[in-house]
Parts: C-alpha cells; sequence; structure tokens
C-alpha cells in the first residue's frame, strides 16, 4: 500500500511539476497561447509575470525537501490559481476545451499529490488518538 501511495504521489507530482514549471515560463515569457487565454478573460497581461513566477516558485518548494508549511502554501496556491482559471473561463463564457482542461487537469493533479503525498512532507505526521 505504502509503495503504491508513493507511485500515485510522484507520478501526481510529477504532471503537476511538468504542468506548472512549463505554463508559469510560457506565461513569463508572455507566449502567445498565454496572451490569447487571459486577454479574453479581461486580466490585464502583467497578471502573467506575477503568476508565472509564483508557479516557478511553487514547484520548487514542493519539489526540495523540508520546508512543509511552505509546501501547503503553493499546494493552496496552485488550487487557488487553477480553480481561478476554472471559474474565470466559465464565468466569460469560455466553455472551450482549450481553456478548461488545462485548469481541471492541473486541479486533479494538485489534489492527488497532497493527499498522497508522504508523511515526511505533510506538517503534522502523526495520527490522533481517541482512546
Amino acid at each position: 500500500m505504502e509503495k503504491r501511495n508513493l507511485t500515485i504521489y510522484w507520478i501526481a507530482t510529477s504532471l503537476m511539476s511538468v504542468g506548472m514549471l512549463g505554463s508559469g515560463l510560457a506565461q513569463i515569457a508572455h507566449a502567445k497561447e498565454m496572451v490569447d487565454l487571459v486577454v479574453p478573460l479581461g486580466y490585464p497581461l502583467y497578471i502573467l509575470y506575477i503568476i508565472g513566477v509564483w508557479k516557478i516558485l511553487g514547484v520548487i518548494a514542493i519539489l526540495v525537501p523540508g520546508f512543509k508549511l511552505l509546501k501547503e502554501w503553493a499546494y493552496a496556491g496552485f488550487f487557488f490559481v487553477m480553480t481561478g482559471a476554472l471559474i474565470s473561463h466559465l464565468a466569460s463564457g469560455d466553455y472551450g476545451l482549450k481553456g478548461l482542461i488545462g485548469p481541471f487537469m492541473q486541479t486533479i493533479f494538485i489534489i492527488t499529490s497532497w493527499y498522497f503525498r508522504p508523511a515526511n512532507r505533510k506538517i503534522i505526521t502523526t495520527t490522533a488518538s481517541f482512546a
């Protein structure tokens, strides 16, 4: 069971990290596909710099050993950014697969990575006893 959970964790974390790192770099570079996704939503283009830098820092925080509280903040930030992107596309009437699939899949990877993370990457590693 432990090996299975660790495998699930690393697969989800790898997919999340590659997606966040790639999109973060594309956002900082103002790649055309990122600009085309953000402009119709009404957000200013400088938001791409902010989100891109935070995504890259979040990936680093999650992958390096230690810094358990920082990892929790990174997971929370990723969750807020991806669900915010998903809601932004839906609220603006953009129901296209291109704008929805990325945030949706990343949200799944974030939740899965967070849920299956090993005990040494959690803030609390003991279980409560009510006896």
